[in-house]
């Protein structure tokens, strides 16, 4: 086994231990969970969105809710922000790369709707206007973020602060955490189709 695998398993034990043992992330997990429990069953949605690795996390949880996570049932109306290379590319080109997720908020982000946005940063410029809107439109606003928190600490009503400072232990923490609240989510509200 080489020193650079042994290091790494380390470090993510060390991160999920942390993560485990964090009275703050299971406040927010908590608080998170009942609010997209709360939204989905009154018709509202979640967006999701991030750049790079993290896009790629907004698009694997969205897909979490429509598809199934643990067993079938009903899809989850959910939509990563990432995904239509037509819309993306026009609003960069017309309007900046840091309007992406702003404009596509205010055409589809109603109240009441759940936006989570994934920043290891959490200083991404494009990911903090989209949280400006999201805050003007009455969106609830989830952060998903590294060990410093960013500039997103400050403007989400609830954050989860992957305590790392590394990028990919910090993408780790955040799909752990999505399939945690979409396991827990999805027991909620179809407990009853379990086979």
């Amino acid at each position: 086994m080489s020193n650079y695998f042994r290091k790494s398993m380390e470090d993510i034990l060390d991160v999920q231990h942390k993560l485990m043992s964090s009275s703050e992330i299971l406040d927010n997990f908590n608080s998170v969970v009942n609010a997209t429990i709360k939204a989905f069953n009154n018709g509202k949605k979640v967006l999701l969105a991030g750049n790079g690795g993290s896009a790629a996390d907004a698009q694997h949880i969205a897909g979490e809710f429509v598809s199934r996570f643990e067993f079938d049932r009903p899809g989850l109306m959910s939509f990563a922000l990432t995904t239509d290379t037509s819309v993306l590319t026009a609003i960069g080109n017309d309007y900046g790369y840091e309007q992406l997720f702003a404009r596509q908020i205010e055409a589809v982000g109603n109240e009441g709707d759940l936006l989570y946005c994934y920043s290891t940063s959490g200083n991404s410029p494009n990911i903090l206007e989209a949280l400006r809107v999201a805050k003007e439109r009455k969106l609830i606003t989830v952060g998903f973020t590294g060990l410093k928190g960013g500039k997103i600490d400050r403007v989400c009503d609830y954050i989860f602060r992957v305590p790392s400072k590394s990028t990919p232990r910090i993408q780790e923490g955040h799909l752990k955490l999505g399939h945690l609240i979409c396991g827990e989510v999805e027991e909620a509200l179809f407990s009853s189709y379990k086979k």
